[in-house]
Order: structure tokens, then C-alpha cells, then sequence
């Protein structure tokens, strides 16, 4: 499994499967092959959702924003 955190505080936020990360990546532009941030925001999150993204990892994503605005991610094997 694939851990996420916060990538401020290393709050971890949960596990996603392999296939929810390679959504994350199909979705996010990533910087470098080393980068594992990424930068998401409630209307992203809802956005996925509309598009019919997987429910348990809107569900994380949207737990993990707490309330917040945005929020930057960091993933981890």
C-alpha cells in the first residue's frame, strides 16, 4: 500500500492502493521522477468526483482537506 501524508506537518493522512495512486499521477503534473508532492484543492477533489473518480480516495482526499482550501500531498511506498 501507498502511505500519504501531509507534506507540512508529515500528519499521516492514510493508504491508497497502487491504483489510486496511478490515478493521482494520470492527474497531477509532477515536477521531476523524484517528485511524490502534489498540490490539491476542493474544487480538484470535486472535480474527480464528478468525473467518477474512485470514492474511497475522494473520501481521503476530502478528509484530509478538513475544511482547508487546499492542501499539498505527499506520497510514500
Amino acid at each position: 500500500m501507498v502511505q500519504l501524508f501531509n507534506a507540512d506537518t508529515r500528519e499521516h493522512l492514510g493508504e491508497i492502493s497502487e491504483d489510486q495512486l496511478r490515478f493521482l499521477e494520470e492527474q497531477m503534473e509532477e515536477e521531476s521522477l523524484d517528485d511524490h508532492d502534489y498540490y490539491i484543492n476542493a474544487d480538484l477533489v470535486q472535480t474527480w468526483k464528478e468525473a467518477g473518480a474512485d470514492p474511497a480516495l475522494i473520501e481521503l482526499l476530502n478528509k484530509a482537506l478538513a475544511g482547508r482550501e487546499d492542501l499539498s500531498i505527499r506520497w510514500e511506498r
